[in-house]
């Protein structure tokens, strides 16, 4: 069942109404994987009502490595700045960290887990096999190629994301790394969900929250008795490709456009 959810914020700096994500919207599942578009405030503040009605005993994210991750406590997390400075935030090219502390801070004591794929592993899978960047590739799918129509509508879809600049001879590699951080994502969720017994929250793009091709099939494919709960944030009544279980939609950001340089 779909679900389209006013964006009524509960932040005043955002929005004077009140928002809440009930329980008919958030049933329990073994992991619960938030979507967003990263630079949308609204969507980050809705993630972190989310996480602090789940209250997953971890949080898997694409936004941090393996490393990264294990630096984070609840120590860290009580100290904004500290943290931001520890994790090199700014350096990683995401949006400012201000927006995601707060979804830390709902659930402080919660494991976290890293899923952010190295820009190494990344590079190789653009050049070389697919397979070879992942160690479980069989059990995931990755050792094989995707539907034909599907592989040109993922192409399509880079050179569209990439200002319709992206050499032709790099689109193929694109998409094996997409499928790379969608198998990559969806192993950390369920090593977290075997380590600790769930719920597990994964806070990800709606690229990869997506229930088609993204995080939740990979999840099927690998532990088809988890249950899994994959929402999708919109913006603007626009909503977001892909089959989720709920979408949310709030306001879009004033954002400068990405492709003028091209134009």
């Amino acid at each position: 069942m779909r679900h389209v959810i006013p964006a009524l914020l509960s932040w005043a700096a955002l929005s004077g109404a009140a928002f809440a994500v009930g329980p008919a919207e958030i049933p329990s599942a073994d992991i619960v994987i938030l979507g967003e578009v990263h630079d949308n405030p609204a969507h980050h503040v809705a993630q972190a009502e989310a996480v602090a009605q789940v209250q997953p005993k971890a949080i898997v994210w694409e936004m941090l490595t393996e490393e990264q991750a294990k630096l984070v406590s609840p120590e860290l997390i009580a100290d904004a700045s500290a943290m931001a400075g520890t994790l090199v935030w700014a350096e990683a090219g995401w949006p400012d960290f201000t927006m995601y502390h707060p979804i830390f801070a709902a659930a402080p004591d919660a494991a976290t887990y890293g899923a952010a794929v190295p820009r190494a592993v990344a590079s190789g899978a653009v050049k070389g096999v697919l397979a070879d960047a992942f160690d479980a590739a069989a059990a995931y799918g990755l050792d094989r190629d995707l539907p034909t129509d599907q592989q040109a509508t993922r192409e399509a879809m880079q050179f569209a994301a990439h200002c319709d600049a992206l050499p032709q001879n790099l689109l193929a590699g694109m998409v094996n790394v997409q499928r790379l951080r969608d198998a990559t994502l969806a192993r950390a969720a369920l090593q977290a969900l075997e380590d600790t017994g769930g719920p597990v929250v994964v806070i990800t793009g709606n690229g990869h929250a997506r229930k088609d091709w993204g995080v939740p099939h990979y999840l099927a494919l690998v532990n088809p008795e988890a249950t899994v709960w994959s929402i999708g944030q919109g913006e603007g009544g626009t909503m977001p490709d892909g089959g989720f279980d709920a979408i949310w939609d709030a306001a879009a950001p004033a954002r400068a456009d990405p492709c003028a340089a091209f134009k």
